[in-house]
């Protein structure tokens, strides 16, 4: 769709008739004031960093790979040097023509804003730095955006509420960040608020993705945060106005709350937010030639306000009621107890432990039954610890053995959302927490068995029946039953492991990612899972036979392949470019420099190539250091992610590196010349597996560079040298 086919400015026509007759003129005429105050205020600032800088000297913000954001979104400009926005501020002020006082041009006037809010925090930036102590957040990274983007924009975290200003009391302002935080919603703070958030005890930060943003020009960290989303995972080139206009309309599904008194220029900010597609509430009785249906709006009832804002914004929760002393949601799902935070912990290697789903028949379950054996958290110390065991049964009239595994893989989010809980690993390696205060507020062991109990049945309907849970820390009565579940895990690993590419003739699309990022089709074979780490071929399979309609759908490789070296079929060739917007023609599984598979921006890792050394390194999510080809994690991200094709480059996940297909036409894994030694030490035994199955020898681990070598090819090329790495001999890669 061109930039000409695409009209954003139909969403505004209800209003416009609404208002046809008694337009809100004196609103209009305060947002053109208001920017024109704002582009002042970004002048002045400008000048004096001119003068004391000079236009050279570099500007941006800390670990982007998007410049400037919403100027690079927006038009499409790489702004690095000071000297640079001069020209922007005047072609941006002379866009607002004073004679005319209309919707269109306050909308205008927002964009305005957006714009002198971008340079008034550069400026501040090149001037202070990245200045903001946590909690305090300022601009939101890329790794976070990354993180919790993905959550934003397929609507996990339902919506966004953007608060500004000052409520009446503390107790209200949190009574309002708190029931936004029961429902999943992702919440910024700017101004008074910011204080009044912290007073009231409100758990806020990254972990949390409540955040309090800082002074009132800072809330453009909310508009930059989400057009890099745009980018991102909605493939939108920079540049395309009105493409990211339409997509932030349609995928961030954001309000503002505006509590307190309102001068121009904040009514000039509301107007950058109903350029973008976002509507404002206001607690001020607004008079009538104030507001506009649906988008500019009074809603004094703090109560209420919230409910009113989501339906205003359509956003739906759908909240199911748990019967924990807790609360449960997304919002919690990064918190992190610490040691002097907790109350108790379960397995985690000190303790023995183990989760496990298990399929079972009509007559061996009782549905809704949760027994706990063993102690209860009210029956030890605070800080000490127990094993523990948690068996789930599980029946459905459609329920299959295989499906197991992809249950027993929620049961981390589940305990995650609970306030209060922490939760890591799975199976025999499950590490559980419950703070100080979920234990105060009366969560006991039985309650674990409730969220499962609801969860299951709420998001697998299709599937899931009854469930029954038995929960023991009993330290004999653990270690009987763990080695039931290992025996179990065991003859999963087995199917897995008994499968290739070679032994079935249907691979898995997954196509779930599609809601952000319209062009990726991830395919799922036995040797490669998906690019998240979460799908494996299995999953993929199990997926399918759940909800034929969902993101997972077979692809016939019954027949022979265009090129096995390569990875290639037609079958996935012609799938993959119906279902690709018609952009991916040609895909090779088993190739990162001709055709390799396209990339969401979920991916657990990114290969790149390294020219000096011959061969590819790998990246992390968590390795936020540079790397030799040039790029961390986050600027590699931004060139490869949103359904991108990028020769040379390829998101993947971490097991993919372990499989024999990784980069097969290139050579393997013996083309591996670099990668964080947090990753080397994590993949471990299994990575020096991979290498004597590849013939490689168990000491080929040992010449792969890590970042305590060097962060350069140039670096790392005499170590490369020095241990003998096989990729120095190879084929040229280029």
């Amino acid at each position: 769709m061109s930039v000409e086919e695409l009209n954003f400015e139909e969403i505004y026509k209800d209003a416009e008739e609404a208002i046809k007759d008694n337009p809100p003129t004196r609103l209009f005429q305060r947002a053109i004031n208001g920017a024109i105050i704002a582009c002042g205020y970004a002048e002045i600032l400008l000048s004096k960093a001119l003068a004391d800088y000079g236009p050279d000297a570099k500007v941006g913000y800390p670990d982007t790979a998007y410049f400037l954001p919403v100027i690079r979104s927006l038009s499409g400009e790489e702004v690095t040097q000071l000297g640079q926005l001069q020209p922007i501020l005047n072609r941006m002020r002379a866009q607002i023509k004073e004679n005319e006082v209309n919707f269109e041009m306050a909308r205008l006037a927002g964009e305005t804003t957006a714009y002198a809010a971008e340079i008034i925090e550069t400026v501040h930036y090149l001037r202070y730095g990245h200045r903001h102590v946590e909690p305090w957040t300022g601009f939101i990274e890329d790794p976070i955006m990354r993180k919790y983007g993905i959550l934003m924009v397929d609507w996990t975290i339902p919506g966004e509420a953007v608060i500004i200003g000052k409520a009446k009391t503390t107790e209200d302002l949190g009574n309002i960040a708190r029931e936004l935080m029961s429902m999943g919603m992702m919440t910024f703070f700017c101004n008074e608020v910011c204080e009044q958030v912290f007073e009231a005890k409100v758990k806020v930060g990254k972990d949390y993705f409540q955040f309090p943003l800082g002074n009132f020009t800072q809330v453009i960290h909310v508009v930059n945060y989400a057009l890099r989303a745009g980018i991102a995972f909605g493939g939108i080139e920079p540049g395309l106005r009105d493409h990211h206009r339409d997509y932030q309309r349609r995928r961030i599904r954001a309000f503002i709350l505006h509590l307190g008194e309102i001068d121009d220029v904040q009514v000039a900010a509301h107007f950058a937010a109903i350029f973008l597609g976002f509507p404002v509430i206001c607690d001020s009785e607004l008079p009538e030639d104030h507001q506009i249906p649906g988008w500019y709006e009074s809603h004094p009832d703090y109560e209420t306000m919230v409910k009113y804002a989501m339906e205003v914004r359509g956003v739906k929760v759908e909240i199911v009621d748990i019967p924990v002393p807790i609360a449960i949601g997304p919002s919690f799902e990064g918190e992190t107890i610490r040691r002097g935070d907790m109350h108790v912990e379960f397995g985690g290697g000190k303790q023995t432990g183990f989760e496990i789903v298990r399929s079972v028949t009509a007559d061996e379950i009782e549905d809704g039954k949760i027994t706990v054996e063993g102690p209860d958290t009210d029956e030890v110390e605070e800080g000490s610890g127990l094993p523990i065991g948690i068996w789930v049964k599980v029946y459905g009239k459609k329920m299959q053995d295989d499906f197991e595994g992809v249950l027993e893989r929620r049961l981390h989010d589940f305990f995650n959302y609970g306030e209060g809980l922490w939760h890591m690993g799975q199976r025999d390696i499950n590490w559980m927490r419950i703070s100080k205060d979920a234990f105060e507020k009366g969560f006991r062991l039985e309650h674990y068995g409730e969220i499962i109990l609801a969860k299951l049945k709420n998001e697998f309907p299709a599937i899931v029946d009854r469930v029954e849970i038995f929960i023991t820390t009993d330290q004999a009565k653990v270690e009987e039953l763990m080695e039931q579940a290992k025996e179990v895990y065991t003859e999963r690993d087995k199917r897995l492991e008994e499968l290739s590419d070679e032994s079935v003739d249907t691979f898995y699309s997954c196509i779930l990612c599609q809601s952000f990022a319209p062009a990726q089709v991830c395919v799922v074979t036995p040797d490669r899972t998906g690019l998240c780490g979460a799908v494996s071929w299995l999953d993929g399979r199990a997926s399918y036979e759940i909800d034929p309609n969902g993101p997972c759908r077979p692809i016939d490789v019954s027949e022979d392949p265009v090129d096995p070296e390569k990875g290639q079929w037609e079958s996935v060739n012609e799938y993959v470019f119906e279902n690709s917007q018609r952009k991916t023609e040609i895909l090779n599984l088993y190739s990162i420099m001709e055709y390799p598979m396209t990339s969401c921006g979920c991916f657990e890792a990114i290969s790149a190539l390294v020219p000096e050394a011959n061969g590819v390194m790998v990246t992390t999510r968590e390795h936020g250091g540079e790397t030799p080809c040039g790029m961390n994690f986050s600027t590699l991200a931004g060139s490869v992610g949103g359904g991108m094709q990028t020769p040379g480059f390829m998101g993947h996940s971490k097991q993919y590196i372990l499989s024999d297909k990784f980069i097969k036409a290139e050579g393997g894994l013996a083309r591996l010349v670099w990668m964080p030694k947090s990753l080397k030490e994590s993949l471990g035994d299994d990575l020096k597996k991979a290498a004597e199955d590849a013939g490689l020898g168990a000491d080929f681990v040992d010449k792969i560079a890590d970042e305590t070598v060097g962060t350069t090819g140039e670096e790392i090329l005499p170590f490369l040298e020095e241990k003998g790495h096989p990729a120095l001999n190879m084929d040229p890669l280029m």
